[in-house]
């Protein structure tokens, strides 16, 4: 991760600037909720009896100012509302005074508002660092795929269920190499770091395994095996993770027939096949999730790992796959139905049949997903479009979408 090498001083201006709640044409204007308050309260005092003065709550103003606004912003509110106080409070016969104890009320709110600002501001910049650490690991797991890469058209996104985590425990990649552009996208049983190193794990294996190893069926072993020793790491470091697994699908892309690809499955929902011509499953096959390996038949493991067989299904050319973890699949509406993903891209589709390209379709399903659950994920989501680059394809077209 890069280091901050801006002056203190910029670094702060750059948290405000970040955490701007009121902006006109680009700038800050956080200022004029303190300001107006501070004109309110002198016109309020100006105009009413001797008898009742309000020039006391003048303390509000920095207050106020502290929970928008700066610390040097903060601090010359707290000058100014003491300044307004002295003036109106000396403008008024001496009958009508509030008295020295206002004025150390007021002097005492600014600097409190004045400290309060600088820890708030202090926070913001811990949050902001946080957030920094946070998409530097999310870049790192799910690292960024060039627009077209490996021959596919692929779009993708991902959303976090806990959006200050911005990462969580499903994973997905794409990995041309010389046999082949092979994909995976699965899902992490649990959450927190665990689902997340989990996650980094299985990646790093598929990265180098897809790329090197000519049977898909090795590659799956593989994948098997890492999880197996993440388990075994795990619990030598006395952490109770024995249980973990993932669901995973495996595709590949071979590089002399464009007509198939191969599939392994890791007890995941299958793929959808998406065209303009309709939707149909993808079959994948009935192998254990990735870590139960050894609950299968020993006669089943020699097909593959944990039992899975590559399958071998014609996939005609504009054919997209669509693969999506349990986020969507398990979106619940307020009444408790779960979203109808095959029905609804089937009806995109007819109405239009441009949706099946991978950018319009997961953009699709991510604002249909969002909007059936109102926008509350019970789970980390993920949408992964896919399918063979076509001559009409352009690279802006694919890649990874904004969450």
């Amino acid at each position: 991760m890069e280091r901050d090498t801006r002056p203190a001083r910029a670094r702060r201006r750059d948290v405000l600037q970040r955490h701007q709640l009121l902006q006109v044409r680009g700038r800050s204007v956080t200022w004029l909720v303190p300001l107006a308050v501070l004109v309110a309260i002198s016109l309020a005092d100006y105009n009413s009896t001797g008898e009742f003065r309000i020039v006391s709550w003048c303390v509000f103003v920095s207050a106020i100012a502290s929970a928008l606004c700066g610390v040097w912003t903060t601090a010359l509110f707290a000058v100014l509302a003491l300044v307004v106080y002295v003036v109106s409070d000396t403008a008024w016969p001496s009958e009508y005074r509030e008295g020295p104890a206002d004025f150390v009320l007021v002097l005492v709110g600014g600097v409190l508002s004045v400290l309060a600002s600088s820890v708030r501001v202090r926070g913001e910049r811990r949050m902001l660092h946080m957030m920094d650490i946070a998409e530097t690991t999310r870049r790192t797991v799910l690292r960024p795929l060039p627009p077209l890469f490996g021959g596919l058209d692929h779009a993708a996104v991902y959303l976090a269920a806990d959006a200050d985590a911005r990462v969580g425990g499903d994973f997905y990649d794409i990995q041309p190499g010389p046999h082949g552009t092979r994909i995976l996208l699965g899902d992490v049983q649990g959450k927190g770091l665990g689902a997340v190193e989990a996650a980094a794990a299985l990646l790093g294996t598929f990265r180098e395994a897809a790329y090197h190893e000519a049977d898909l069926a090795v590659v799956a072993a593989r994948l098997e095996t890492r999880m197996l020793r993440h388990r075994l790491h795990t619990a030598a470091l006395g952490r109770e993770e024995g249980d973990r697994f993932a669901t995973a699908v495996l595709i590949g892309f071979p590089a002399r027939e464009r007509g198939v690809v191969e599939v392994v499955g890791f007890g995941h929902e299958p793929p959808l096949v998406v065209s303009g011509a309709g939707v149909r499953p993808l079959a994948c096959g009935d192998g254990l999730p990735l870590g139960l390996g050894d609950l299968a038949g020993a006669g089943r493991r020699t097909v593959g790992a944990g039992g899975a067989a590559v399958l071998r299904v014609a996939v005609a050319a504009g054919e997209t796959l669509l693969l999506v973890t349990d986020g969507v699949t398990e979106a619940r509406d307020v009444g408790g139905e779960f979203y109808p993903l095959a029905d609804e891209v089937t009806a995109a589709v007819r109405r239009d049949a441009r949706t099946a390209r991978p950018g319009p379709l997961v953009a699709f399903v991510r604002e249909r997903t969002l909007r059936h659950c109102g926008g509350r994920l019970a789970d980390d989501t993920t949408i992964f479009a896919v399918r063979r680059a076509t001559p009409g394809d352009e690279g802006p077209v694919g890649g990874r979408l904004s969450a």
